[in-house]
């Protein structure tokens, strides 16, 4: 039997990387890091941070230790080069348990993720190491990388053999390159300069997306007292240019006076673009982040849209390398991930013409907005951030909720014939293949917690109201048993201690949570089911009546290529005894 390096190389230590290796590490799993740097990147690039990538971030145990560099309820305003307020996007809602919107300091988090490794006995950050081959042998996987010294030179070359590798190291990536896709452009390269200063001149904590017609800007309110500018550099003006201390006045001038006086803490130029690779998979080798899709900068997605490939792929690498499902399952990330990251670098894109009007297009943007502004409906989709193109996954590790087909989910259904207590409207959207809510919520040992933190980083199928177990068959338990799915009741919470002592018999232990906020109830009185099936990524895989939870879990084990050997007789060698260490139950 072969025994193997690591389970997973990844090769890059960005936040991407850094964050898939805590993930598979936190469920049981090995992974090394290979970079090529010295040492991690010490400027920021990123600075804004989503509730999605913060729920992430709190699965893989990190959060609290990176919370200090943020700063919540980061309100951005659109403004034209006059400083007339076009559009807020000031989101008031917490759906999935924190604010929507965070600004934070790139690399202070960036060091906590690497901190984080050395959590896990199996889990490694190998600096100096430049990844020069690859190599898919069917099984395995076999990645060499030079040892580079501090002056540049090569100091040796070591292979490293793993089960799967995941590029997460950029634009520029040597493992994109190796698999052969397209890296198809969607939109025209743009210059940026950026500017940190310390000490924050304006001292306002919001964020400023400039549509001036001459230079747009973005200026940002940063964690520690940091203020960031950036600013758009026109088609005939060399990136040297930048080096020019009177350019560089003048470009600050117009926001702060006395520039001269500001202490600057970095200064850089970016190229940003708009592009997404044909396939993030080939064989036993995957990309994610920039290497599988580069952001415009309008939105600040880049990060997120990274962090979103992690936790997608983490959890189905987790699933094969401990012999829970098979490799088909690992199809699925490309299908569920490459649609909506298409779909964000179109909505930046989209922001990018807004922002880039020149004065006649821009008069007449400004007048729009007037009267935008004036309609409630049309504010408030901009106000609560509703124009931003949730995850939804329409194929992949769903069941469509009319017909309980396994892999695929329309988003709405009509009367025909389906099995409902209600339905709102012909048009009524089905919650299969967006992420749960997560309210705060009590349990017999638990008060005011986040739902997360009960129903933990693996399967759950939950029902409202109800025992789960009362329409699950004797084999769908053993398949609960298999894939160690957790049973939960949500309930209101004046009906918690009933149903914790009612279900005390029940045909496999149920895990009781109080709605103490009456989130749950909400959701559940909105939608037409009464049963979720959750994924370790907290997306609803399947939506039923509880009377079709049998159907929905044949359903499910389909989706997900589930194995349906027992789990004794499912043996992956070193990698099943670590797993059994890990957090997967």
């Amino acid at each position: 039997m072969t025994t193997f390096d690591t389970d997973v190389v990844v090769i890059g230590a960005g936040p991407v990387g850094l964050t898939l290796a805590n993930l598979i590490g936190v469920r049981g799993h090995r992974a090394t890091v290979l970079e090529a740097r010295h040492q991690l990147i010490d400027y920021p690039r990123g600075v804004g941070l989503d509730d999605e990538s913060i729920r992430t971030l709190h699965t893989a145990g990190l959060w609290e230790r990176i919370q200090p560099f943020t700063v919540p309820h980061h309100v951005v305003r659109l403004v034209n080069g006059s400083g007339q307020v076009l559009a807020t996007n000031n989101p008031k809602t917490q759906e999935f348990g924190y604010p929507r919107k965070h600004g934070f300091v790139q690399p202070l988090v960036d060091k906590e993720l690497a901190s984080g490794l050395d959590r896990f006995p199996g889990t490694e950050l190998r600096l100096s190491h430049k990844v020069v081959g690859l190599e898919d042998r069917g099984d395995h996987v076999e990645v060499t990388a030079e040892q580079i010294d501090t002056d540049g030179e090569v100091t040796g070359t070591v292979t490293v053999t793993a089960r799967y590798a995941v590029g997460c190291e950029g634009g520029s990536s040597f493992t994109r390159k190796w698999m052969g896709v397209e890296f198809e452009g969607k939109s025209p390269s743009t210059r940026w300069v950026v500017v940190d200063v310390a000490n924050d001149p304006i001292g306002t904590p919001s964020v400023y997306l400039g549509a001036d017609p001459r230079r747009p800007y973005v200026s940002i309110g940063l964690p520690q007292g940091i203020r960031r500018w950036e600013f758009m550099l026109h088609d005939d003006e060399p990136t040297e240019l930048c080096d020019d201390p009177a350019f560089m006045h003048a470009l600050l001038k117009r926001h702060v006076p006395d520039p001269s006086a500001l202490k600057v803490i970095n200064q850089r130029t970016f190229t940003h673009h708009g592009r997404v690779a044909s396939d993030f998979r080939k064989g036993r080798v995957f990309v994610a982040g920039d290497a599988a899709h580069l952001m415009p900068v309008w939105l600040g997605q880049g990060w997120n849209s990274g962090i979103r490939d992690a936790t997608n792929l983490a959890w189905k690498l987790s699933a094969v390398l401990a012999g829970d499902a098979s490799d088909a399952l690992l199809d699925t990330y490309t299908d569920e991930r490459r649609k909506h990251a298409s779909d964000m670098i179109d909505v930046n894109m989209a922001a990018g013409t807004v922002m880039k009007m020149g004065r006649f297009g821009g008069t007449v943007r400004d007048v729009a907005a007037s009267v935008l502004n004036l309609v409630p409906k049309w504010k408030s989709y901009f106000t609560e951030l509703r124009f931003k193109p949730m995850p939804r996954y329409a194929a992949g590790v769903v069941v469509d909720q009319a017909t309980l087909t396994p892999g695929t989910a329309r988003p709405g259904f009509r009367h025909g014939g389906r099995l409902a207590p209600f339905i709102d409207s012909p048009g009524e959207l089905s919650p299969v293949g967006l992420q749960f809510i997560q309210p705060r919520v009590n349990t017999a040992g638990a008060t005011n917690v986040l739902l997360d933190d009960v129903t933990g980083d693996w399967w759950t199928l939950a029902t409202w109201g109800t025992d789960p177990t009362a329409y699950l068959t004797d084999a769908d338990l053993a398949l609960v048993r298999r894939h160690r799915i957790k049973l939960v009741s949500f309930m209101p919470e004046t009906q918690r201690s009933w149903a914790e002592q009612q279900y005390a018999g029940s045909a496999a232990p149920v895990t009781v949570v109080g709605d103490s906020t009456g989130a749950l109830k909400d959701w559940f009185d909105v939608r037409a089911c009464g049963l979720v099936v959750l994924r370790p990524d907290h997306f609803v895989a399947a939506a039923s009546l509880t009377r079709q939870a049998s159907q929905a879990l044949a359903a499910l084990r389909d989706a997900a290529s589930l194995s349906r050997q027992p789990a004794e007789e499912s043996v992956n060698a070193p990698v099943e005894e670590l797993a059994t260490e890990g957090a997967l139950s």
